[in-house]
């Protein structure tokens, strides 16, 4: 099998030739022995097209890197996918102006990095505080302005973009689906990502829906919670508004012909969220995605790596083939009991944590974890291993050898 067969057969709960592995990566560096260079310099860190609309990276990356980073991981025998990220646009109306204020105006520590949009519907304001720390060698940058969305707003916002209930009405003018022009470069660089992809027989996904990633995003973790506990009416119309960007932007994948279309949902969890809030706002959006990609003959994929025992249900009732992740350490998932609810109707990925195990772990303890993880799935299909929730620049590159062997081993053995 091809790597894309071997995945499409997993998703699709059928038997693989093996258990796939798969890793996303953000920021992760890899031995020098596989690195390449770019204008005489070595290109030390691996990203993903996921990222791209999303982050400030510290280094150049564009689709060119990505082909390389496939070939890299296929030589080194485990499986890959090319992601595209599908953008999003603001209404032409739309004005924005940047500015910033010197410490001790807005914070007493920090500048402050404003950018206010002025659209028919009114003004919206976003503050944020630049805090300028340094990362790290390959973490992502904080901007130096503040863009509509960036998990660093989050943290550090003065002043949310939603920041009262009247504020929603103007997201439709800020948020909207891809304009004609977008459009046409979308179908460019998917066309040229599957020309690739069809080569190395590797599997393509995009990234075209946010959800509540975007209502936490747009109001902040406290703010989005307050807004739907003390204006329900308001927060639906938020959630309304993201929903129909998402699916200009999930039909906008499938109709140039992507293998899997894929909704963020770090921030839908049980963490944030209960139960009864996600069936009722967030699991109608989830499921009409997911009937759009079958009724493409595609498939849909969801990303949570928190509370899947609660709401896994759920996102199988709503149609999620994929489930980003199934994870041991953070979730406390019991594999045994996941395979038992998700086997049959959802394929999962996960199965190793990266922060702890992957990180800080022996070779004894991430051997032990990929076998623990092969010994419930086998080879029956449904499952992929799959660290959680990437490979980062912290990711020790002896401890991912340890890991592919372990699961070369394994997965001869099963």
């Amino acid at each position: 099998m091809t790597s894309r067969e071997r995945l499409l057969a997993t998703i699709r709960r059928e038997t693989p030739d093996h258990t796939p592995l798969y890793s996303w990566v953000f920021g992760f560096e890899p031995a020098p022995c596989w690195q390449w260079q770019e204008s005489g310099k070595p290109v030390a860190h691996w990203y993903s097209g996921r990222l791209e609309h999303l982050h400030a990276l510290p280094q150049a990356w564009d689709v060119a890197q990505d082909f390389k980073r496939v070939d890299a991981w296929l030589a080194l025998g485990v499986d890959d996918v090319l992601d595209v990220s599908i953008p999003w646009s603001q209404a032409p109306e739309v004005t924005w102006k940047d500015s910033e204020s010197p410490v001790g105006k807005e914070d007493p520590q920090y500048p402050v990095m404003t950018r206010e949009y002025q659209t028919p519907a009114g003004a919206l304001r976003h503050s944020v505080r630049r805090t300028g720390e340094d990362p790290g060698a390959g973490w992502v940058d904080q901007p130096r302005h503040v863009p509509l969305i960036e998990d660093f707003n989050i943290p550090r916002a003065v002043h949310h973009l939603v920041a009262a209930p009247e504020d929603v009405e103007k997201i439709q003018w800020v948020y909207r689906p891809p304009n004609a022009e977008q459009c046409v470069r979308v179908q460019q660089r998917i066309a040229e990502v599957k020309a690739f992809a069809d080569k190395r027989g590797v599997m393509v996904q995009a990234w075209g829906a946010f959800g509540m990633d975007a209502a936490v995003w747009f109001a902040g973790a406290e703010g989005a919670v307050m807004l739907c506990m003390d204006h329900p009416g308001a927060f639906h119309a938020l959630l309304r508004t993201i929903h129909e960007t998402d699916k200009a932007r999930t039909a906008l994948a499938l109709d140039a012909g992507v293998d899997m279309v894929c909704q963020r949902g770090w921030y839908s969890s049980t963490d944030f969220w209960s139960p009864a809030i996600f069936r009722q706002y967030l699991k109608p959006h989830i499921a009409e995605l997911a009937a759009m990609a079958h009724a493409r003959g595609k498939l849909f994929a969801y990303v949570m790596t928190t509370g899947v025992m609660t709401l896994g249900k759920d996102l199988m009732e709503a149609g999620v083939d994929l489930l980003y992740y199934a994870d041991p350490i953070q979730d406390h998932v019991n594999l045994v009991e996941a395979n038992c609810q998700f086997g049959g109707r959802m394929a999962v990925a996960g199965g190793i944590n990266s922060s702890i195990t992957l990180s800080k772990g022996s070779p004894q303890e991430i051997s032990a974890a990929v076998r623990a993880a092969l010994s419930v799935y086998g080879r029956a299909g449904g499952f992929i291993l799959s660290p959680v929730d990437a490979l980062f620049p912290d990711t020790p590159w002896q401890n991912v050898q340890t890991m592919i062997e372990a699961w070369k081993q394994a997965s001869a053995g099963i």
